[in-house]
């Protein structure tokens, strides 16, 4: 699987995925997504678009700005707990790429082995 080479890109798939993982499990839908977790993607997706840190965006959990809604911010965290878990299962490539992205500040700049 080819990942998308920009940071909010990259999270816009990964939070695709995971939505994906949570609706087929949870609301056992076969093909697609509920109306709900179509809801709840469209809304990440507008909240990336309009993401004030751009390229540099650390992942959200880090995020010095919430800019989700508690309603729906408690929904990505319920959908975010349930397939994290099961995406280095069902999509390696993109887990591994989300855990290394967790690494960077907001500048970007990797936090890894550096005096804190």
């Amino acid at each position: 699987m080819l990942i998308s080479k920009t940071r909010v890109q990259r999270e816009k798939k990964t939070i695709e995925l995971m939505i994906a993982i949570y609706c087929r499990k949870k609301h056992r839908t076969k093909k697609g997504l509920c109306q709900e977790c179509r809801e709840l993607l469209n809304y990440a997706a507008g909240r990336l678009d309009k993401c004030r840190f751009a390229a540099a965006k650390p992942v959200c959990n880090k995020c010095t700005v919430h800019c989700y809604k508690p309603q729906m911010r408690e929904k990505i965290r319920r959908v975010m707990g349930f397939s994290g878990p099961r995406m280095l299962l069902a999509h390696p490539v993109a887990a591994v790429q989300h855990f290394l992205d967790g690494f960077k500040d907001i500048s970007g700049n990797c936090s890894i082995n550096q005096p804190k």
